[in-house]
């Protein structure tokens, strides 16, 4: 519960505190200083801290009553301490402390109590195991650097304070500002949840900082975190966020396709982009993000860069192009003018290469050419030294063309050595560097083309209920059996080929009169029947029939044989996992062998609407099977969405279900059929 004294307190109260800035409780009290908080501060601690402008107290209980407890103790002494605190109605918390749930059993021990005195007392913790809080009021962390408060500036939620610092570290060399810094730790009662909770339901509309930076560890409630961080970005805001620590681990023990290639990070980034979150894999591309998003906001695909250096023109050009922006060339009759008023040598097809000797001058007649062009919707200029001239002047002209046009111009300029004093110039007008070409030329598409956040946005498809729930709730834990998956699939609205199981011989003539030649023979029993040899295609005999029956039969764990008609068609894929409490993970893809060869997989998290749907087939690396390519016919688009909501409702509203795969279906232009499930 984040509340007043965490955020704007009257006074701050140090236990641990010292007057030796190389000690936590020591550097806190200097920052607290630094930072000008306006509110009393109190040093406690047995022996004398000497530090103007603070008051100390030789213990807790000789404190006068405190909104703000920051604890620098060991952890073993924190439970007694906060209880003491609490009985001078402190209500805010900041634990600095490590030796709580990451250090084992007795750390978690600690920390039950730790959090249950302060959920008692409706109060707030943050950490343990954290570096504190820098905000408006006061800079309450132990670390440097301290950044200066702006109120426009990104708001950071970080689980490692090491991490938050590193990124604090890198983004002010880029000029990147901060607003309000929050070091969550072990988060025991505060987590990202929580921070986004209170940001939603007290955003200010032209007040509240617009970009949030997260590097989270854990989401304990991703239901919550969807509907703030979803409700955020609909209100404006822009979020970017790094998950650390995914593996494979979790995926080992899963007996379907689905669970298997269900990794912690699939989930993660199914759940950022359902909240429109964009993802990042590390502090740079988390920074770079973050300063796309204080650019002006690009409004079309295509871009202009402007340059004197050709391999950075080329990187970044296959960077941009590659993730589905575009460099068009440009018209070289109406480039015509502006080439002669530059240095031979020079090219304006774009990427405009303007060499190393280009100039100021000629770097704004570039700029205002490109404002003019329809065909451009931003500009990026890569321009350093090679040592020959300052370049003082070609960035006070970026100065003023960034503020001046109406389309964004992203700056690159990458010498950091050459011209760093005209860089420092720069970033005191209050822009940002992008100092490498590629990272801005990745990020650049991430954020352009990052999903509308979709979550409140519920569709469920016509599913016969009652039958479901029948099925469900008559069955047993563990597989369902051949007929009761066809009546669930039925009841879904998936329509299933046609088969029967048999486990004698005579009902193999019965089976082909129903199903005729030829026909597809699978054993059932066995989870995985292609890695046992227990498929058998094209069957167009009952000679051969009979002969593949008792081999089927003689395969361990055989239970039947089940006979199926034989469709023509793409092998196409649509499986869902439980994930905990995130729900059910969809996952589709081509069908088949496919699905563990190419792994070309896509996937969401239910329930789905149709455009979301829609979205995860056309990502799919092979969706040129399913528009159809050459001379071959693709498959209907159409019925493979529908397949993949439908089969979202469907462990929407029967989340009993654990694991699903249909792999295949059969599809072409008029069906899709699901063959194994």
């Amino acid at each position: 519960m984040i509340n007043r004294p965490l955020i704007s307190p009257k006074n701050i109260a140090v236990i641990g505190a010292s007057d030796k800035v190389s000690k936590p409780g020591g550097k806190v009290l200097k920052n607290l200083l630094d930072g000008d908080f306006k509110g009393e501060i109190f040093a406690v601690n047995p022996k004398p801290v000497s530090v103007k402008g603070v008051s100390h107290f030789q213990s807790v209980d000789d404190l006068p009553e405190t909104d703000l407890a920051i604890l620098s103790i060991p952890a073993a002494s924190c439970p007694e301490a906060v209880e003491k605190l609490i009985e001078k109605n402190t209500k805010a918390f900041i634990v600095f402390s490590a030796g709580f749930s990451e250090a084992g059993e007795e750390g978690e021990k600690l920390s039950e109590k730790l959090t249950e005195m302060v959920d008692r007392a409706n109060a707030c913790l943050i950490g343990p195991n954290c570096i504190g809080i820098i905000n408006e009021n006061y800079k309450g962390v132990f670390t440097t650097p301290v950044p200066e408060y702006h109120a426009d500036g990104c708001e950071l939620i970080s689980s490692s304070g090491a991490t938050a610092v590193f990124i604090m570290e890198a983004a002010m060399s880029t000029g990147l500002r901060f607003s309000n810094v929050y070091s969550i730790g072990n988060a025991e009662q505060t987590g990202v949840e929580e921070l986004l909770e209170y940001m939603d339901k007290n955003y200010v509309e032209g007040e509240s900082p617009q970009v949030k930076l997260l590097y989270l560890e854990h989401i304990r409630n991703p239901f919550k975190f969807m509907k703030h961080a979803s409700s955020l970005v609909r209100k404006g805001c822009k979020i970017a966020a790094i998950k650390a620590g995914y593996s494979e681990a979790g995926s080992r023990a899963a007996s379907s396709h689905t669970g298997a290639m269900a990794t912690s990070d699939t989930v993660i980034r199914a759940l950022f982009k359902k909240s429109g979150v964009v993802y990042c894999s590390g502090r740079e591309e988390l920074i770079t993000i973050a300063c796309v998003f204080l650019s002006k906001e690009l409004k079309g695909e295509n871009i202009a860069i402007i340059t004197h250096a050709g391999g950075s023109a080329v990187m970044l050009t296959d960077a941009l192009t590659h993730r589905g922006l575009k460099v068009p060339q440009i018209d070289e009759e109406k480039a015509g003018p502006l080439l002669k008023i530059l240095h031979p040598g020079s090219s304006v097809v774009n990427p405009i290469d303007f060499l190393a000797t280009g100039t100021a001058d000629q770097l704004g007649e570039i700029i205002d050419f490109c404002e003019k062009l329809d065909n451009i919707d931003a500009m990026i200029v890569v321009f350093g030294s090679p040592g020959l001239f300052r370049v003082k002047d070609v960035y006070a002209l970026l100065d003023k063309k960034i503020h001046r046009c109406s389309k964004p111009i992203y700056p690159v300029l990458p010498s950091l050595i050459n011209a760093k004093s005209e860089i420092d110039f720069f970033l005191s007008k209050g822009h940002i560097n992008f100092p490498d070409e590629v990272t801005l030329g990745k990020a650049l598409p991430y954020v352009y083309f990052a999903p509308k956040p979709t979550y409140g946005i519920t569709h469920l498809e016509k599913i016969a209920d009652a039958t479901v729930r029948s099925i469900i709730s008559q069955s047993g834990n563990g597989y369902l059996a051949a007929d009761e998956t066809r009546e669930l699939m039925k009841a879904a609205g998936i329509d299933v080929v046609k088969e029967r199981v048999c486990v004698t011989e005579h009902c193999l003539q019965e089976a082909v009169r129903e199903i005729h030649f030829p026909v597809a023979m699978k054993v059932t029993g066995p989870v995985h029947k292609t890695e046992v040899g227990g498929v058998s295609l094209n069957v167009n005999s009952a000679e051969l029939m009979e002969a593949e029956f008792n081999r089927l039969m003689r395969i361990p764990a055989a239970r039947g044989v089940l006979i199926q008609q034989m469709l023509e068609g793409e092998e196409l894929f649509v499986g869902a996992v439980r994930q905990s409490n995130f729900g059910h993970l969809i996952v589709c893809g081509l069908g088949g062998i496919f699905v563990e060869v190419l792994n070309d997989i896509s996937y969401g998290l239910a329930p789905l609407t149709r455009d979301e749907a829609r979205t995860m087939v056309r990502s799919l690396k092979g969706y040129k099977i399913i528009e159809g390519y050459r001379s071959k016919e693709g498959v209907s688009e159409e019925l493979f969405i529908d397949a993949i909501v439908k089969i979202a409702s469907l462990v929407h509203l029967a989340p009993e279900i654990s694991e699903l795969d249909i792999n295949p279906f059969m599809a072409n232009q008029h069906q899709l059929v699901a063959v194994d499930v």
